[in-house]
This record gives C-alpha cells, sequence and structure tokens, in this order.
C-alpha cells in the first residue's frame, strides 16, 4: 500500500515492502526510475535476512510530486553541467529521504542507494548523520565530483546512446524501452530480455506511469546541486558497491568514495554491470547484511538475522 510523506508541498510515494519487526531499510533507485525498478527478488531476499524494507519515488518520479515542466534544464548531460540548480537543490533530495524516514516511523535507517540513489544516500548520511544507521552506496559517482569532473567518472557512448532511443508511449513500446535501457545498464554480453524487466514495467503501468520516459524531470534530477558537507565527514558505517563491468559508471568512482569515507568498505562485483540483475541480488542483500551486522545490538537497533 502507497503513503506519502511531505516536504512542505512536495508529496513523496512510500511503500512498505516487508519485514515489519526486522532492522529498518531504506532504498533510494537511481535517476528517472521509480521504486518499483527495484527487483521483487532483491527485496524478498534481504527481508529473509531480516530487514524491514521501504523504498519511496523521489520528488519527479513515480507516483512522488512532479514539477511543473517549465522548470526544466535542456536534456539531462546539459542540466549535469550547468553551474545553477533549476529547479530544487540536492539537499531538499535528501531532505525527502529524512521526510520518508518520519513516515514511516523510523528514527534511524540503514540506506542502501543505487546509482543516482546512491548518491542520494551519500548526502543523505552528511546531511542527516541521526538518522543513518549505516550506509550502502552502489554504482554512484562521488558527493564531492562537481560539474565537469563528474564526466571523468562516466563512460560517455551510453549517455548517447539513452539519448536516442524512442519507442511509442505503448505498454508494448515501454516494454521495448526498458528491455533497452536495462541493456544498456547491463554488462557486456549479458543477455537481458523481457522477462528481466516486465515485473517493474508491469508495476508502473498499474499505476499508470512510466518514469523512465521523462527526461525534463531527469533533467531537474540530474541538475540539483549539492553545497553540503564532504565525503570524508561521513561517520555511518559505509560500504561502495561497484560493478566490476558497469558500462555506465567507471570503477574509479568507486574507489574515490571507498578512499574519502573513513573506513569504508569497497566491494568491487565481479563480471557485475550497473542493472541490479538477477545474479546480483544475493551479493548484493549479502553485503548489507554483513555491513549491517557490525553495529552493536542494543534493545531498538538489532542487527539482521541471518536468513541464510
Amino acid at each position: 500500500m502507497t503513503q506519502y510523506a511531505h516536504n512542505g508541498e512536495i508529496r513523496i510515494a512510500v511503500e512498505d515492502l516487508g519485514g515489519s519487526g526486522g532492522s529498518p531499510l531504506l532504498l533510494v533507485m537511481g535517476l528517472g526510475t521509480s521504486r518499483f525498478w527495484w527487483p521483487g527478488g532483491l527485496v524478498a531476499d534481504l527481508v529473509g535476512r531480516g530487514f524491514h524494507v521501504a523504498a519511496y519515488d523521489q520528488r519527479d518520479s513515480g507516483q512522488s510530486t512532479h514539477l511543473p515542466a517549465a522548470r526544466h534544464a535542456g536534456p539531462p548531460i546539459a542540466a549535469l553541467l550547468r553551474r545553477s540548480t533549476p529547479a530544487y537543490t540536492a539537499e531538499d533530495l535528501t531532505d525527502d529521504a529524512a521526510a520518508v524516514l518520519d513516515t514511516l516511523g523510523w528514527q534511524r535507517a540503514h540506506l542502501f542507494g543505487h546509482s543516482m540513489g546512491g548518491l542520494i544516500a551519500q548526502r543523505t548520511a552528511l546531511r542527516h548523520p541521526e538518522r543513518v544507521l549505516t550506509m550502502t552506496t552502489s554504482g554512484a559517482v562521488p558527493s564531492d565530483a562537481h560539474g565537469l569532473r563528474i564526466l571523468r567518472y562516466l563512460h560517455l557512448a551510453p549517455l548517447v546512446r539513452f539519448a536516442r532511443l524512442h519507442y511509442p508511449a505503448t505498454p508494448e513500446g515501454d516494454l521495448d524501452l526498458a528491455v533497452a535501457v536495462a541493456r544498456l545498464l547491463a554488462a557486456p554480453g549479458h543477455d537481458i530480455t523481457k522477462h528481466d524487466v516486465r515485473e517493474f514495467v508491469a508495476k508502473e503501468a498499474e499505476h499508470n506511469i512510466a518514469s523512465f520516459r521523462d527526461d525534463k524531470a531527469q533533467s531537474r534530477q540530474i541538475g540539483a546541486k549539492w553545497s553540503g558537507g564532504r565525503l570524508g565527514r561521513i561517520t555511518a558505517p559505509t560500504q561502495v558497491l561497484h560493478g566490476e563491468r558497469d558500462p555506465l559508471v567507471r570503477v574509479a568512482a568507486a574507489r574515490d568514495i571507498a578512499a574519502a569515507v573513513p573506513a569504508a568498505r569497497l566491494h568491487i562485483v565481479p563480471g557485475a554491470g550497473h542493472f541490479l540483475s538477477r545474479d546480483l541480488w544475493s551479493v548484493y542483500a549479502g553485503a548489507v547484511q554483513a555491513l549491517a551486522s557490525r553495529l552493536p545490538a542494543s534493545p531498538t537497533d538489532d542487527p539482521p538475522r541471518s536468513g541464510r
């Protein structure tokens, strides 16, 4: 069932994905995608490992508030490089995450963010350290990178190919577009079919959304500028996950995040790409559990139990 958090006039869609009574874990998905892009199998694995899991739609995606199209910064790559913030700040995105925790009744939670969601997780750990038990960032660029510096962490060819994807706005077109996007994000040579994306395309269709089509919203999200603290100030136990064969974000991004955050763990996943394919679910869930288990047990924050 969808709940809604509020950050001022912004309404944020939140969903409790199961595991009530477990250790709270908030999932943060990436650019231009909704909470439905978290694979059900990965969520089930996390619940089985003792987490109470929830996910939300960032502003300008899914069922959350979409800002007026007039507040637009051109194509996403142009918005990334602009010095000014066209619609809202990166701090606003972290405050959305804090509002979600309030709505869930969680004083603190583990964070697991993927792609741009990993960037938001980093920044939430900086702006709201008292709300973060542990922080896992996956397939993300460092929070400290800005403007042209971000480009050194990206493979540019997929960005060009993304811009050239055009499919009709029909149910079959949405499915074909999702397959094309997933193929660009998967490790080279990894076979992606409609079976790999049908679950989240169908869930979005049930709610009359297709987040990955809205390039104007993506521009506003990626154009949100950060003026907060640097990675070296993160105090939460941190791990950095990254696919060895990520076709979008270079492995150097993960190495630089891990080098900047005190005592961060670095896990380069052999053979993995940027897409959360089935073969990665247990690997990533296990890594999140291992990090959470490093915390000392307390009456209110028990470490996740092993479901294996």
